[in-house]
């Protein structure tokens, strides 16, 4: 079957998102638009336009030039209105790709050594989500990420500075993101245990195996103890790698488009979601840095499926990996997998 035979199919499958950074889905007209409102001046040689700014996304040359324009993005978002704006443009257009489940990164240190109030951040992004609940009907959860180019100690002090907002719910889950090589997940140990101490349910997740090899993935398991990985495709150059992740259940949040516009591989194809399949190893798809990358979450099920054609069956055991792999209540994922079932019975002649 083709992408038009299943597009019905791949809106209506009831989706979770766990690979999304919030500054990431800063689109360049929000970008232009919050440039204008708070008076930023941008460096002289980043595009001046919105069309501009698609045209330049579209040819990154790696992980690092993209991060460079990143970076200068999120210098526009000043206010907790903006956080406000940036997270309630995701949700809709979550929504639309039939995105039920979301769980977003967002890089509180990215603010705060810019002189924002971590507080306005995190409510910013708050009133977003509990908006999107109550009109889309999209549950959501909040994750910090530390940034890895940045020092240990760094990481400590945001994380003290972000207790209250830990305490009080807002945030639920730790990361661990930003450029990979040569900043190994077992850096941060000291960091994961000082969050798993604070007497506070949290969950625990960390990018490896994108840029860095399949022994970034084995640290992380077992120097972070995370819940899940985040990308990990290089664990598959590992047997040993992925009969652990299958055994421990592991979710892998795969970003294809992300993975193909920063090279990590040439095609989506060679993905390695069949093997992972074979393997037996849990994961999900999701867009990571859809503003930058030129797909939100349907466009890379789309993607997956132009490249891999899945059928109904193994689609429906992807989303239901995302559902069970999901943070949040057991009440919410029965939830999602009765929708799932409905929308299984209802294409299962394809």
């Amino acid at each position: 079957m083709t992408v038009k035979d299943f597009d019905s199919f791949l809106q209506e499958l009831p989706k979770c998102e766990h690979h999304v950074h919030l500054e990431g889905t800063l689109s360049p007209e929000l970008l232009i638009e919050l440039s204008k409102r708070n008076r930023i001046t941008l460096p002289e040689d980043h595009p001046s336009t919105p069309g501009l700014l698609h045209q330049r996304y579209a040819n990154f040359a790696d992980l690092q030039d993209f991060l460079d324009h990143y970076y200068v993005g999120m210098s526009v978002l000043v206010h907790k209105a903006d956080f406000e704006d940036l997270a309630w443009n995701y949700f809709v257009q979550a929504k639309q790709d039939g995105v039920h489940h979301a769980e977003v990164f967002f890089d509180p240190q990215a603010h705060i050594d810019r002189g924002i109030d971590l507080a306005d951040v995190v409510m910013g992004i708050t009133y977003a989500r509990h908006r999107a609940e109550k009109e889309l009907g999209i549950t959501t959860k909040l994750i910090m990420c530390f940034l890895r180019h940045l020092p240990v100690e760094a990481a400590l002090d945001v994380l003290h500075l972000a207790k209250p907002h830990i305490y009080d719910g807002h945030i639920s889950g730790m990361g661990l993101d930003s450029s990979e090589l040569g900043r190994p997940p077992s850096m941060f140990e000291e960091v994961y245990e000082t969050a798993r101490n604070l007497g506070v349910n949290l969950n625990f997740t960390a990018h490896a195996g994108e840029e860095g090899d399949h022994t970034y993935v084995d640290e992380a398991l077992h120097h972070l103890k995370v819940d899940r990985i985040d990308h990990g495709v290089r664990s598959v150059d590992s047997d040993a790698t992925l009969r652990t992740l299958a055994a421990s259940n592991k979710l892998l949040t795969v970003c294809p488009m992300s993975n193909l516009k920063l090279r990590v591989f040439d095609s989506i194809s060679q993905v390695p979601l069949r093997k992972l399949l074979d393997a037996g190893v849990p994961f999900s798809i999701n867009s990571d840095d859809p503003a930058y990358f030129g797909g939100y979450c349907l466009d890379n099920y789309r993607a997956v499926h132009e490249h891999f054609g899945f059928d109904v069956p193994t689609w429906c055991k992807i989303a239901e990996n995302g559902i069970m792999g999901s943070w949040t209540t057991d009440e919410r994922k029965m939830e999602l997998l009765d929708k799932l079932q409905h929308v299984r019975l209802k294409y299962m002649h394809l």
